[in-house]
């Protein structure tokens, strides 16, 4: 009897045995896709993992929107811009330190205190008339990052009526903050796009290198479901971002007003600058220059660009004839897949 019990034992220890080693076998990574919908835009983000993470991926939008956004009324910033409160969190320390780079290179061209002209055109968190000249010129005299300074976590500002919008770069830092994660993970094969902006690392489901397409402008009328491919381009370590007004603007008066605002002329900017697509390092960078050049026009972005050995720069204009003008730099020129 004892020594039938010692077998069983055995026998019991030998399956437990085995079962801990199948339980302890890491699972095989595979790819993965998480996408919905987040600050109104689509996201797609497709990763090489043994495990979904889409719980931190979640996280992450939570927790910059509760910074960062401007559209909601009990994030930190819009503390900031209602003078509750002068702290800064570290992701508004990214965005700030980030903004202060792209508006001292850009010589002024973008700045995230443009939030009062762009409620004042009707962009923002609030809507109204179309605002005067008078209007412009008395709001102006608050925007601008020279109004502000970041001192340790703290956002100063000389007027109170400063106030700033992120948006035009919250999404390319939810990118990177989203690359980070994964990295973290030990992912090494990703693409993360939030509604245009676009990271990669490593290689595709097909073990090819990521290709991302970039739009061409839509045509009038459009209901921003089209998507006709201007190009396609191979990245891997680096992020690109496409600003454009071709599908965000309002009409007053039969004219077409952009939502893109210049922050030194207060005025909605229009021009034959259909879109600028940017390749840079990081995906902030990409959509701060993505708009800063937007704000520039065409020809000073040619002028500022066409060297420029660490972003890839591509714009489409419209010539006089309404025919689609594609320009980019050689450092965009040699990301273009034949």
């Amino acid at each position: 009897m004892f020594l039938k019990l010692v077998k069983y034992l055995a026998v019991l220890l030998a399956v437990v045995a085995a079962l801990a080693a199948v339980s302890c076998k890491p699972m095989k990574k595979q790819f993965i896709l998480n996408e919905g919908v987040v600050w109104t835009t689509e996201y797609h983000i497709k990763y090489e993992a043994t495990a979904n993470l889409n719980d931190s991926i979640q996280q992450i939008f939570k927790f910059i929107d509760e910074s960062s956004s401007a559209f909601n009324k009990q994030s930190r910033i819009s503390a900031i811009n209602d003078n509750k409160s002068d702290e800064a969190d570290a992701f508004i320390v990214k965005l700030y330190n980030k903004a202060l780079e792209v508006n001292g290179a850009s010589g002024g061209l973008y700045d995230p205190t443009v939030m009062p002209l762009v409620n004042a055109w009707g962009f923002g968190y609030k809507s109204g008339e179309m605002p005067t000249r008078a209007q412009l010129d008395s709001i102006l005299q608050f925007v601008g990052m020279k109004h502000t300074a970041l001192q340790g976590n703290k956002i100063v500002k000389d007027d109170p009526r400063v106030q700033f919008d992120f948006s035009s770069i919250a999404k390319g830092m939810a990118c990177d903050e989203v690359a980070a994660m994964l990295e973290r993970n030990g992912v090494e094969n990703y693409m993360v796009e939030i509604g245009g902006e676009v990271a990669v690392r490593g290689v595709n489901p097909s073990g090819q290198p990521w290709h991302v397409s970039i739009d061409m402008p839509e045509p009038e009328g459009g209901d921003g479901a089209q998507h006709t491919s201007a190009l396609v381009i191979t990245l891997d370590g680096k992020a690109v971002a496409t600003s454009g007004n071709y599908r965000k603007y309002k009409e007053s008066g039969g004219k077409k007003l952009s939502h893109i605002v210049n922050p030194k002329t207060g005025g909605s900017e229009t021009s034959n600058l259909l879109s600028v697509t940017i390749v840079a390092p990081d995906c902030m960078t990409a959509d701060a220059w993505a708009t800063a050049c937007m704000a520039m026009g065409e020809e000073k972005t040619k002028e500022m660009m066409e060297n420029n050995s660490k972003l890839g720069v591509m714009t489409i204009s419209v010539n006089e004839d309404g025919d689609f003008v594609i320009w980019s730099n050689k450092s965009f020129a040699s990301l273009v897949v034949d």
